[in-house]
């Protein structure tokens, strides 16, 4: 008498397949929420542009007024769109402002900060691909009013005692060659990772010694950026975000 043995191949009953290789849909307001979210980005929702009622978007979507709402609630989250009360008011996409940017990517890089997805390695490293070039750009577009800058801030730093007051000072230098470089992306890009770095991996404990020779390092790129010289200005960068980060400490 023979026997039938149970089919391991992933198949169960009359050749029916015991599991489907689907993605899961996300919930209802999250797909809406999606969509908008993409029509923003992409254009075709301009800043101040106001949205259809949430009847409509509904009728659209094929969803409830609540699940709209739901949906809207997490673009005004990530500040996408506002909503406004009152005979004039509703739900218009929002106009984002540099400082916004900067938040919601310092909140990220903080949250992430430390963890085996974004370690302190990584945060330095992003750190110098971005700010040395941008040096030789400064170099080339800098104006007078950012070298009195870059010049009263390294002297304010000498001046400073203690080491959170000198790396505040610190922040502004590096602030103020990004700023010289006439592209608000890369200021928006690096003032996040300067508040990262000063609020979750600064060492306290760093000698006043370090300190001098980071002095002196400004003075010197400050030198270079007056005088134009872009790619040694750049390469005095690099010089000096490998010696500041022993400034740094995880844990």
């Amino acid at each position: 008498m023979s026997s039938t043995k149970g089919n391991t191949s992933g198949r169960s009953g009359a050749g029916t397949a015991s599991a489907l290789p689907v993605s899961r849909l996300r919930p209802a307001y999250q797909q809406v929420a999606d969509q908008l979210r993409e029509l923003i980005l992409d254009g075709s929702l301009a800043p101040g542009d106001r949205l259809p009622p949430e009847g409509e978007i509904g009728g659209n979507f094929g969803v409830s007024r609540s699940t709209v709402r739901e949906a809207l609630r997490v673009l005004a989250s990530q500040g996408l769109v506002k909503t406004v009360r009152g005979t004039t008011g509703g739900t218009f996409v929002s106009h984002i402002e540099p400082d916004q940017i900067s938040d919601f990517l310092e909140a990220g890089i903080g949250l992430m900060s430390g963890s085996a997805a974004l370690p302190l390695s990584a945060i330095l490293e992003a750190r110098e691909l971005l700010e040395v070039p941008a040096t030789a750009i400064a170099a080339e577009r800098r104006e007078q009013r950012h070298l009195d800058a870059l010049r009263a801030v390294t002297e304010r730093e000498k001046r400073s005692r203690g080491r959170s007051m000198k790396f505040q000072e610190h922040r502004h230098f590096h602030g103020i060659i990004m700023e010289a470089t006439g592209n608000g992306l890369l200021t928006m890009m690096t003032q996040p990772v300067f508040h990262v770095l000063r609020t979750r991996f600064l060492n306290t404990d760093s000698p006043a010694e370090f300190w001098a020779q980071v002095d002196d390092q400004h003075e010197h790129i400050i030198a270079l950026l007056d005088e134009g010289h872009g790619e040694a200005a750049s390469a005095a960068m690099r010089d000096h975000l490998r010696h500041i980060r022993d400034a740094y400490s995880e844990g």
